[in-house]
């Protein structure tokens, strides 16, 4: 049991070096679903906002990047004490059977409390070179391509009940508790089409859709803490590893009502619920020594419902909508969005974003572009953001996310973005 002591020690030490999170791509960090021409990567949260990103008969694209990163951890305020106490209460001496038994229905109560605290997550994501491009028709349509690579990883702690078991001469702990990573990469190619559908005189409706390609790799395992055999399996090289493969098409919608001085959209993500599944444990033929032994846990972890053998992931449909105020140009804006139903990602955690947030894009190349905002998750994790965006130069990007949720003196969760653009 020394290992499940060591785990919970390690998670808490780590807090000042780990720290989230899952948020949108470059200053979509700041803005949210509002689509603002004067930030190309904006034209990616909704199919419509290609037709707003470039004259007609022009091209538009990207550059490098922006490349994303971001770390998250659980709410682990208290978690050295509590590893300490079950250190001490694991190790104590007991002279019968019946006091261990005492004692065991405190540490499995404190060990079950501690499975949805203990937890470390690593997110990111790139933008292919030059991605998105878009390319605006003399008949008011605009086509747009772009391509991405993102990954997200979970390693968490599965928490099984200690039982004592009577040798004879001694008293053992045995107990199926384990380290389990869990993790999705996804390469996604994206085709979309925007065009403008009436033009009263206060303003402007344009709808579009996308189509994407995703090929994911989904996976997870475990390594028994019991085991203590330095398996590899929980290395960081398995984040990346496409030996199981599934692909899917998602297709998005969108539409946005443009007006001289305010913009409202929605956009409804992968209207047809494409399903992915996860790499199936439980396999243990041709296994040895702790992988077998792992295997032959996943299925008695599975027999517990506590773990899954043979996972899938749907990507559910979400709706989102927008609304801004902003000057013509949009050099200015005052913009808000909000996802109207929450959604699962990949590895089980929930997010409902919204969003508010006030921007300048300046026209000089020698004053930055500044945008602050708030990002509030109302499911899941039920975390906070303070968020703020330089754009140097009109092209160079930087954008930060800053957990205002805190594990003592040391935020949660905290995200960046850097990336490169040709100016508007």
């Amino acid at each position: 049991m020394r290992y499940l002591v060591l785990f919970l020690v390690v998670i808490s030490i780590n807090v000042a070096a780990s720290v989230p999170v899952y948020v949108p791509i470059g200053s979509n960090t700041s803005l949210g679903g509002y689509a603002n021409r004067q930030s190309l990567e904006t034209s990616l949260s909704n199919p419509a906002a290609s037709y707003l990103m470039t004259p007609i008969n022009n091209f538009r694209v990207g550059f490098l990047g922006p490349l994303d990163f971001g770390l998250e951890i659980g709410d682990v305020k208290g978690i050295e004490d509590k590893a300490s106490d079950l250190g001490d209460k694991l190790e104590a001496d007991y002279s019968t059977e019946a006091e261990i038994n005492a004692a065991l229905v405190e540490v499995n109560a404190s060990l079950a409390s501690l499975e949805s605290d203990a937890y470390v997550k690593v997110y990111g994501s790139l933008q292919a070179p030059f991605a998105p491009i878009i390319y605006k028709t003399r008949n008011r349509g605009a086509f747009s391509i772009d391509a991405s690579a993102s990954f997200v990883a979970r390693l968490g702690l599965i928490a099984d009940d200690i039982s004592v078991v009577n040798t004879g001469s001694d008293f053992n702990f045995e107990s199926n508790s384990s380290v389990i990573i869990k993790r999705a990469t996804d390469y996604r190619f994206g085709v979309g089409y925007s065009q403008l559908v009436g033009r009263p005189v206060s303003g402007a409706l344009i709808v579009g859709g996308k189509v994407n390609l995703h090929r994911m790799a989904l996976g997870q395992k475990i390594s028994v803490l019991s085991e203590g055999d330095g398996d590899d399996s929980l290395s960081m090289s398995y984040i990346f590893d496409r030996d199981y493969v599934d692909s899917g098409i998602g297709i998005d919608l969108g539409a946005i009502w443009a007006a001289p001085n305010y913009q409202l959209g929605a956009t409804v993500a992968n209207v047809n619920e494409p399903e992915f599944k996860f790499k199936k444990l439980g396999n243990c033929a041709g296994l040895s020594g702790s992988k077998l032994n792992a295997c032959n846990v996943a299925i008695e972890l599975a027999d517990k419902n506590k773990l899954t053998l043979n996972e899938t992931y749907k990507k559910k449909a979400q709706l989102t909508v927008d609304a801004a105020i902003m000057s013509v140009n949009q050099n200015w804006s005052l913009a808000g969005s909000f996802d109207v139903n929450s959604i699962a990602g990949p590895l089980g955690d929930k997010y409902q974003w919204s969003t508010v947030s006030i921007s300048h894009f300046s026209d000089n190349i020698l004053f930055p572009g500044i945008r602050i905002g708030y990002r509030k998750n109302h499911v899941g994790s039920q975390l906070s953001y303070l968020t703020g965006g330089l754009t140097l130069s009109r092209r160079l990007n930087f954008d930060l996310a800053y957990g205002l949720e805190t594990a003592g003196s040391t935020p949660r969760s905290v995200s960046f973005s850097l990336g490169y653009a040709f100016a508007f």
